[in-house]
């Protein structure tokens, strides 16, 4: 194992149905469906063999390197947050019982609170890397159940699975939850990548947030039996569905002010899901008309946020960005893995 190992997967951008994807919340609403795509966006995980009885961590995003002993790797460490914010990445390397001679170096492809599934994407990236590394043959989905199982441990309450699809399968893709497993329908088509990048724009608020807590308010207020969340998320379903179906009869016409409307739909339904920046610019682009749309990524409350709109106004909008200090993140479509 003397070879260095290099892998990359896609943060992604959920166009309709995200929050559907937590369980059982999945399998209690009717006809859910949950559409998001690979972007050019990549976490980036390098593993390099090094002479240490232990593991070195280095982010490059934070600029900041630690050593872990390999007698680190103990049960009473995990359950006393020894690693702090790299429990994530441990618990992953103690999964595969990689505890020492190797330096792992970290690049997240996404600014932080960014609600592109940031630290999903991260993760599966791991797991992708160690298991090469290792030579170790893994299934695409059982990576994702582990890692998925791993980060809900982390962040102490339900996590949903759609973050970790667009890193190994890339593509645009439709998750259909049953009991069990979740059906990937690849979407992909050049038509449709052409018709995305051309008509939304994905933007960076610059201001952080944390998914973990704003989902756990919408769950406990599902199961509190709360009738406006129940009935939002139905919606949400209903126009995931449609997009779906918009998608597969190449009617994209149709498609790009469903994912506007699913914004809208979101935004009724949970406060605080856009900051007061966030909502003054979306209340200027509903005056400039209907062909415009906002749609949040993630769970919002910071973060990035999509913009739909016709190919002719991507000017206007970098002009209104810079006026409210916000920032474009330029990307593609990967294509299908």
């Amino acid at each position: 194992m003397s070879k260095i190992t290099t892998v990359e997967g896609s943060v992604r951008v959920d166009l309709l149905g995200g929050t559907l994807d937590l369980v059982p919340i999945n399998l209690i609403l009717p006809d859910v469906v949950t559409l998001n795509l690979a972007t050019s966006l990549k976490a980036k995980v390098v593993i390099t063999p090094i002479d240490f009885d232990g593991v070195e961590i280095v982010s490059k995003d934070y600029k900041t390197t630690d050593k872990f002993n390999s007698r680190d790797f103990t049960a009473e460490n995990f359950q006393n947050k020894f690693f702090g914010n790299l429990e994530f990445i441990a618990r992953i390397l103690h999964l595969f019982g990689l505890h020492s001679g190797v330096r792992m170096e970290l690049e997240s492809g996404s600014p932080p609170g960014a609600g592109l599934g940031g630290s999903s994407a991260m993760g599966v990236t791991c797991y992708s890397a160690i298991a090469t590394h290792m030579k170790i043959p893994y299934e695409r989905v059982e990576a994702i159940q582990k890692v998925n199982a791993i980060e809900a441990l982390i962040i102490d309450c339900p996590a949903g699975y759609q973050d970790y699809y667009p890193a190994l399968f890339g593509g645009v893709l439709g998750l259909k939850p049953s009991p069990g497993r979740v059906e990937v329908i690849q979407l992909f088509t050049e038509e449709l990548k052409e018709i995305l990048e051309s008509h939304v724009t994905l933007v960076y608020s610059g201001e952080t947030r944390n998914s973990g807590i704003n989902n756990w308010e919408v769950y406990k207020a599902f199961f509190n039996k709360d009738a406006a969340v129940r009935a939002g998320l139905a919606e949400i379903a209903n126009l995931s569905n449609k997009a779906l179906k918009a998608i597969q009869s190449k009617n994209y016409e149709a498609l790009i002010p469903l994912i506007g409307a699913e914004g809208e739909e979101r935004r009724k339904l949970f406060p605080g899901i856009l900051t007061q920046n966030m909502n003054q610019l979306h209340m200027v682009l509903k005056d400039q008309g209907p062909h415009f749309g906002m749609k949040i990524c993630g769970a919002g409350g910071g973060g990035c946020f999509l913009i739909t709109h016709r190919p002719s106004d991507r000017e206007y909008i970098d002009q209104l960005l810079a006026k409210f200090q916000m920032k474009r993140l330029p990307f593609k479509v990967e294509r299908p893995l």
